[in-house]
């Protein structure tokens, strides 16, 4: 984030990334193997609620022992064995995924492992049955795979690519806002790969349609897991081939360009229109970031 010079220094780690777990990808299609780690006295188990779990004295709550229908996530760095499950109820201390990355509370491990859980959750959740003959799916290699008995198809957990990209032309910004966002939240123009394109296909198409901007040269800066409910997203800077907006009010409420300085401004938390950027737990802030050094 800038200083009072207005030099970017970089924010701190994404919320979400930094995983230490060894997802074991070797051993977990092994049942034997899983229900020995799943019995050992170190194995340990997190709870999620949707998108909220228990948080203890600001710490992440872990449970023992680990029920059969929990859902394997890895090896963490003292060797224990970390599994997830849910919770039908909401319970006391419980947080969502959102705030607690926003607060920096957690280590980021912790943060990563929580994503991780999230988003293979959800997707058991909504794939208990066969795409391919509508019969039930069991469980396997821990988790990471649902097989039909009926059909025999296996099912694999998914992750949606999502390009998020800041546009610059000279020294201008181009950002823009959805009418759900706190006010004055600007950010970068985002949206979901479409079946055959590239990541640059997809960045240039969903700036033009959203904002009439043309894009040229692409780089890329960075990703960022995203568990709402599973998506990565893809950070990108691209370079502008005209200036002339034309917002897609279906997608946008606004977009607009902005100078190096309120950029600056707006990352700081000090724009003179209370605008404002995402978090600095969010890819956005991060591109940002990059784009204006």
């Amino acid at each position: 984030m800038p200083n009072d010079a207005g030099a970017v220094i970089r924010s701190p780690l994404l919320g979400f990334c930094g995983g230490s777990l060894d997802r074991a990808a070797a051993f977990r299609s092994d049942p034997g193997w899983i229900a020995a780690r799943r019995a050992e006295p170190t194995a340990r188990l997190v709870r999620l609620n949707g998108d909220k779990t228990r948080i203890v004295d600001s710490t992440l709550h872990l449970e023992t022992p680990v029920d059969e229908a929990a859902i394997f996530l890895g090896l963490d760095p003292r060797g224990r064995a970390i599994f997830a499950g849910e919770i039908v109820e909401p319970a006391e201390g419980m947080q969502d995924l959102r705030s607690l990355a926003i607060e920096g509370h957690l280590a980021p491990e912790d943060l990563a492992l929580l994503a991780q859980a999230r988003s293979l959750l959800h997707w058991h959740q909504r794939h208990r049955y066969c795409a391919n003959c509508g019969h039930e799916t069991e469980m396997k290699d821990g988790g990471y795979r649902r097989h039909c008995v009926h059909c025999a198809a296996d099912h694999f957990p998914r992750t949606d690519p999502v390009v998020i990209i800041v546009v610059r032309a000279g020294g201008q910004y181009l950002l823009g806002r959805q009418s759900s966002w706190p006010t004055g939240r600007y950010s970068a123009l985002a949206g979901f790969l479409e079946p055959g394109e590239t990541i640059e296909d997809a960045a240039r198409r969903e700036v033009r349609e959203e904002s009439g901007i043309r894009v040229g040269t692409i780089s890329y800066v960075t990703s960022q897991p995203w568990p709402y409910p599973s998506s990565l997203m893809i950070g990108l800077i691209g370079e502008a081939l005209n200036r002339d907006i034309v917002v897609d009010e279906t997608e946008l409420e606004d977009a607009r360009w902005f100078s190096r300085e309120e950029i600056v401004q707006m990352l700081d938390g000090r724009h003179p229109e209370a605008l404002s950027t995402p978090p600095p737990m969010a890819i956005a802030h991060r591109i940002l970031e990059a784009a204006v050094v």
